[in-house]
């Protein structure tokens, strides 16, 4: 028995595919803001301030291991339901919430462990979804694009441990945008250029000591499609550490649109 800790995006809908597809035994904990889980039978929907409903339902079904996967969005504190585990626990998650998105995922992660629950790797039953190291466009990076390239993964690199950032934009050498707590979309949006068409990089590398369990930078069709718009011309994503969904259709819209997608 798996325990699927849930949020928002497509990526908990793969994951529950192969699943259901392998006949292992699992429940849903679903923390998704649109309850997206609700019609399947196994799912279970709480708050995250409910620690003892959460343990509790892990318990009595027998599951020593969760996996976690999809956005979770940082809540109103002052207004989230709390049981009496929430109660003990909230103070530790409010205190890391202030240092950032991934220090809130690292406590929970410790909470679960402390009730002797494992976290095992969100790409366990999907490793088909992450990408090794190489190019996996017909377009390459030329010699401009891997000073960019070069250029944002300096930029990430510098970033404080706990930032919440994972991606970053460059273009000719500069620094367009870096992603805040508006996700890659803002990030993108800012990043239009009516003077450059197809120039520039996207770059999403996990955040600095990152629990690579957990909260991988993701990269879809939609992606593609927002880098387009903001005239970028390529993406690149560090190997085996990120989520890369509908890759075919990805290759091909890159393809298309002589973009790149580079795997560092």
């Amino acid at each position: 028995m798996i325990g699927l800790i849930f949020g928002e995006t497509d990526f908990p809908n793969k994951i529950l595919k192969t699943v259901k597809i392998r006949k292992i035994k699992y429940l849903i904990i679903d923390l998704s803001t649109s309850k997206k889980f609700k019609k399947d039978g196994k799912s279970y929907s709480v708050s995250i301030g409910q620690f003892g409903k959460i343990i509790n339902i892990l318990k009595e079904n027998g599951c020593k291991k969760v996996l976690f996967a999809g956005k979770v969005n940082k809540p109103n504190f002052s207004k989230l339901k709390l049981d009496f585990k929430g109660i003990y626990y909230i103070p530790r998650i409010i205190k890391t919430s202030k240092i950032g998105d991934a220090a809130i995922l690292k406590e929970i992660i410790k909470i679960l462990a402390q009730n002797k629950i494992k976290t095992e790797n969100s790409l366990k039953f999907n490793p088909e979804l992450t990408l090794k190291k190489g190019n996996y466009s017909k377009t390459k990076p030329n010699s401009t694009d891997q000073l960019d390239i070069k250029k944002a993964i300096k930029t990430l690199n510098s970033l404080k441990q706990y930032d919440y950032s994972q991606g970053v934009v460059v273009r000719n050498k500069k620094i367009v945008s870096i992603e805040g707590k508006g996700g890659t979309r803002k990030l993108l949006e800012k990043s239009k250029s009516k003077k450059f068409r197809n120039h520039g990089v996207l770059v999403k590398f996990p955040k600095k000591k990152q629990d690579l369990r957990v909260d991988l930078p993701t990269i879809g069709l939609k992606t593609l499609k927002q880098s387009k718009i903001a005239g970028l011309k390529g993406i690149v994503v560090k190997s085996k550490q990120h989520i890369f969904l509908d890759k075919n259709k990805c290759i091909s819209f890159a393809n298309k649109n002589k973009m790149f997608i580079s795997v560092k």
